[in-house]
């Protein structure tokens, strides 16, 4: 067991930007960024929900919307070859930055983003020294993941020659530290009675000559906890022949985060990805304690105008942006018992094997979480075909 009571806290939100869960005075604010494919369905989604949500909050909320709508890799492959293609990925991550950090510098603490190119992404949350978390839990037992978006493979850069890509990342010690720091602060907020099992760091460390573990090493010492590092394969077998114990903080570089996150949700019997939605921390100096929101299902390009992509990850979002940022104790339970009812009358979209639209959806949720709305399903939600 390791105790965490005592830790250092990680990177703090700026002077006059309260945390999230903290009590919101004044109109809050929330950010939105929307993809293309079907971004913009989606993102009319988060709006209504977070509305409905906040409709008690005496000021209401104030969605900030940035004016550019950024692109998926589908839509940037039409645009031309790899210069065009690199350059607007450029261009995207530099917008997308630079609206993450005028919003932190307002005072704004959070951002719910629709999907966008992973490339433009990623580059962003190497600049805004970004993780993600998620709280995956079976029965009892729990596990904490924090997957490391600051550094390594996913937030290189490209560097092109006749034939050949060369790619270039980094990783360094001041990241790696705030990575931990941020970990075990999180850790204590979730189980605050102060007990982990477990700190388990999964990443490719013996493809970097003794420097990252030798870092882990002697940030453990100096915060006074026991971290075990591992190659990603042996974290494989384990999970496969012991399973993990409750309580495991798993921090995880990208590289093998990225694609075990869906077998994790599957092992703690988490709902199907297209359902859940994850938060990203930024760490870094200037927008530290903004979180971004997002689902965990990609743009969907091929539904785009259809009226039919799944709408119950953004509505989740659109919950814990309410609960979390915007004065509404309870959001989250109202909206997963008002999915419930949902479930059981049989009301989904397609590809959770229902014939609901996208609009039908959420028009019984909205109706679920206030029967004064017109939407409210005292008959039957439209299905899909239906005039």
């Amino acid at each position: 067991m390791t105790p965490i009571a005592h830790q250092a806290p990680a990177a703090e939100p700026a002077p006059g930007r309260p945390a999230a869960g903290q009590p919101v005075t004044g109109q809050p604010a929330v950010g939105l960024a929307v993809g293309r494919g079907t971004g913009p369905e989606l993102a009319a989604v988060f709006e209504r929900v977070l509305r409905t949500l906040t409709a008690t909050h005496p000021l209401g909320v104030r969605i900030v919307r940035s004016p550019r709508r950024y692109h998926s890799y589908v839509s940037l492959r039409t645009e031309g070859g790899p210069a065009r293609i690199q350059e607007l990925t450029g261009q995207d991550a530099e917008h997308y930055e630079r609206f993450c950090r005028d919003l932190a510098d307002a005072g704004t603490t959070a951002v719910f983003r629709t999907a966008i190119n992973a490339q433009s992404l990623y580059l962003v949350r190497r600049r805004l020294r970004a993780v993600k978390v998620d709280l995956l839990r079976s029965g009892e037992t729990s596990l904490l993941l924090v997957r490391d978006q600051a550094q390594g493979f996913y937030t290189g850069e490209n560097l092109h020659t006749p034939g050949e890509i060369t790619r270039t990342l980094a990783f360094s010690r001041e990241t790696t530290e705030a990575v931990v720091r941020h970990a075990l602060e999180r850790a204590r907020r979730e189980w605050p009675d102060g007990r982990i099992d477990r700190i388990v760091m999964a990443y490719k460390f013996h493809l970097l000559d003794g420097a990252f573990d030798t870092w882990v090493t002697d940030i453990a010492e100096r915060l006074g906890v026991r971290i075990e590092v591992f190659q990603p394969d042996t974290v494989n077998r384990n999970l496969i022949a012991h399973g993990l114990p409750d309580r495991t903080l798993l921090i995880a570089g990208n590289e093998w985060a990225d694609i075990m996150h869906v077998v994790l949700l599957d092992r703690f019997g988490s709902e199907r990805q297209e359902n859940r939605c994850t938060e990203n921390v930024c760490l870094g100096p200037g927008a530290a304690g903004l979180v971004e929101y997002q689902t965990v299902h990609g743009s969907a390009d091929d539904l785009a105008g259809r009226d039919l992509v799944n709408p119950v990850a953004t509505v989740r979002a659109a919950a814990l942006v309410a609960e979390r940022h915007a004065g509404v104790p309870g959001a989250v339970g109202a909206v997963e018992a008002a999915l419930a009812v949902l479930d059981a009358r049989g009301v989904r979209t397609p590809d959770l094997g229902g014939r609901h639209s996208t609009t039908a959806v959420v028009d019984a949720l909205v109706g679920a979480l206030d029967p004064a709305e017109p939407a409210c399903a005292t008959g039957p939600a439209a299905l899909v075909g239906e005039p």
